[in-house]
């Protein structure tokens, strides 16, 4: 199973969900489809033209965004007002917005963690879910990415690359010692933690990561890619409990949902689809067996989109219209 063939949005703006942001959104597909919103990773990369292949074109009213600081949002990089908390009222203009009534969910990495707060947030405002690459924002995630203990033992090279640009007696803390120097005024300095924080996000990112070119350090959506993830990881998330995701998940046993893993994730580790599903059996999980952190992974894409295809059937005739 492939994706589908590109498509190009019938409809692209920028909402106002601040006086400080504006947030890019773009709709696709069917405009009398059942509506489903696209949650990119991150946080702070943005939405791709292939992320609306995805799900079936004629079936879906398939609406994408860029979340704050990322993509085309404005301003590029802005880390005030930016916390997991303004995202999801920002989900929530956008549907009201477009006068949508009850969408589907469709989330990876950072987008799963945004799914989950934004569904136990808003219920009322989903007809369905569908999680990819979990990411819980617990501190055994971070350490998973920051102790050599964790992915850095399954990818050594990089990891020394990574590790290596810290001061030997900042290591104990990498992630405050990148976050102190990226959110750093420009600089050689910043630069270069920019493309180390870089390189460090592709070594683990798939069965077969590409080269980071050394000039990408000073890229403004690398930049701000980089500004926004640390700034998101450093304070957590933004949850008030570590377990806040977890202990929410009672809000929305009720709404299909489907949990997909790649068993070869460097990023988020599987045990978190795994702890996510203990407290969500109503959800069902499926790991990719040869899938890492990307959903360009073959196997991965044929399970996303065979997702999709499944809740054609699943989402309540309710999601069509307002």
């Amino acid at each position: 199973m492939s994706l589908y063939p590109p498509i190009e949005p019938y409809n692209s703006g920028h909402l106002k969900v601040s006086d400080l942001h504006q947030i890019y959104f773009e709709e696709c597909g069917n405009p009398n489809g059942v509506p489903v919103v696209h949650l990119h990773g991150g946080p702070g990369a943005s939405s791709l033209p292939d992320h609306r292949r995805f799900f079936d074109p004629k079936f879906y009213r398939i609406i994408l965004f860029d979340q704050r600081g990322s993509g085309k949002s404005m301003p590029l990089g802005e880390i005030k007002e930016n916390t997991t908390w303004d995202l999801v009222e920002d989900l929530e203009k956008i549907r009201i917005h477009l006068n949508i009534n009850k969408w589907i969910v469709f989330g990876g990495s950072w987008g799963s963690s945004l799914g989950l707060a934004y569904a136990q947030t808003h219920p009322q405002s989903i007809s369905g879910i569908i999680l990819r690459g979990i990411w819980l924002q617990q501190k055994w995630e971070l350490d998973w990415l920051f102790k050599k203990e964790g992915a850095g033992q399954h990818l050594p090279e990089a990891w020394d690359r990574f590790s290596n640009f810290i001061p030997l007696q900042e290591r104990d803390d990498l992630l405050k010692a990148y976050h102190s120097r990226i959110q750093a005024d420009e600089g050689s300095i910043r630069t270069e933690a920019v493309l180390r924080w870089y390189e460090w996000e592709a070594a683990r990112y798939s069965l077969k990561p590409e080269p980071v070119e050394s000039s990408k350090g000073n890229s403004p959506a690398l930049v701000a890619f980089a500004k926004i993830e640390s700034h998101f990881m450093f304070n957590r998330g933004f949850l008030k409990t570590e377990d806040q995701l977890l202990r929410g998940v009672d809000k929305i046993l009720s709404i299909p949902a489907k949990i997909i893993h790649g068993r070869l994730d460097m990023t988020c580790p599987v045990r978190a689809a795994e702890l996510l599903h203990a407290k969500w059996p109503e959800a069902s999980l499926q790991i990719v067996e040869n899938a890492a952190h990307s959903p360009w992974d073959a196997e991965m894409i044929e399970a996303l989109i065979t997702a999709t295809e499944e809740f054609k059937k699943k989402v309540p005739n309710s999601s069509h219209h307002p």
